[in-house]
């Protein structure tokens, strides 16, 4: 039952469904992204109760390990979100059905931020997949991570170039060519991008600089025109060697597959790696043995909301 202290919001209740991303795509550190076809979904809806509590049920991945009130990241958005816009938080009742796994270099506190942005203006009667609304939403999720490439993925679909400039952050969507197929390999470990961060030099060589300029460029060339680029435009000199301590096995597999010509770079902080195929299988040839193999289309719509 929707709370009287929350008469001024016209929508009691939302559901909101967001895909995973796969951030870096080579040398685009903190630029690239592209979304991929695995799913959160998140149903919020405005109950009685004290400003501000929630009550959070949590299927799939993160069950039994996430906070279950006002904690949880998804209810901290929505109210964030909410606030942006001058409302009190209201008490909040969420299910979360989550299938992107976390700390797996999937994207999936991005998703957590964008699904809450997102149910958090959808709320208060905004529509949050149209301009100016989606641009506060990757605000919002991008400023809480301190990047927007996941985020804006997420948000818009398909691939993205992300930038940050004067304190915001913003993103252009670019449609991925049809023959861009991407596959996931996800082990069983964890990763953590503060921990992943930190592995990385303050600076690197001016000609390591130039190469990752040059790749990232090319990158964005070959995933939306010319697909048959893509193993030089996943080259990285920039972070993933310095990075290799962290996840060992998602390197060497990496190197595997780019050996026996298959796009592949590490996804976003690990330890997922990405191969971007052209017909959505790997090579035989290429031992996968402690991965999980997704196959995992590209995602081109982003987040999505039902009222």
């Amino acid at each position: 039952m929707r709370a009287s202290a929350d008469a001024r919001l016209p929508v009691g209740s939302v559901r909101v469904e967001v895909p995973a991303s796969s951030a870096n795509l080579g040398s685009g550190f903190d630029a690239l992204a592209v979304a991929l076809s695995l799913h959160d979904t998140v149903e919020a809806e405005i109950v009685d109760g004290p400003p501000g509590s929630a009550r959070v049920t949590v299927e799939g991945q993160g069950a039994g390990r996430v906070a279950t009130d006002e904690r949880h990241l998804v209810v901290r958005a929505v109210h964030r979100a909410l606030a942006d816009l001058g409302h009190p938080a209201p008490a909040l009742s969420l299910f979360c059905r989550n299938a992107v796994p976390h700390s797996r270099g999937l994207g999936s506190s991005a998703a957590a931020l964008v699904a809450g942005f997102a149910a958090g203006y959808a709320l208060a009667g905004l529509d949050p997949t149209a301009q100016p609304t989606a641009a506060r939403v990757l605000q919002g999720a991008a400023a809480w991570e301190g990047h927007a490439d996941n985020a804006a993925a997420s948000l818009y679909g398909g691939a993205v170039v992300a930038w940050q400039q004067d304190g915001r952050f913003d993103a252009v969507r670019m449609p991925v060519h049809p023959d861009v197929h991407p596959v996931a390999l996800v082990p069983d470990s964890e990763s953590a991008t503060h921990t992943t961060r930190g592995l990385l030099p303050e600076q690197v060589p001016h000609a390591d600089a130039a190469f990752a300029a040059g790749r990232t460029a090319l990158a964005v060339h070959a995933l939306t025109r010319d697909p048959s680029r893509l193993l030089a435009a996943t080259e990285d000199r920039l972070h993933q060697a310095y990075r290799e301590s962290a996840w060992p096995d998602t390197y060497a597999l990496v190197q595997r597959l780019r050996a026996a010509g298959v796009p592949a770079a590490v996804s976003g902080a690990g330890p997922t790696a990405l191969a971007l195929t052209s017909g959505g299988a790997l090579p035989g040839e290429v031992p996968v043995a402690g991965f999980r193999v997704l196959p995992l289309p590209v995602d081109d719509a982003g987040v999505r909301v039902v009222a």
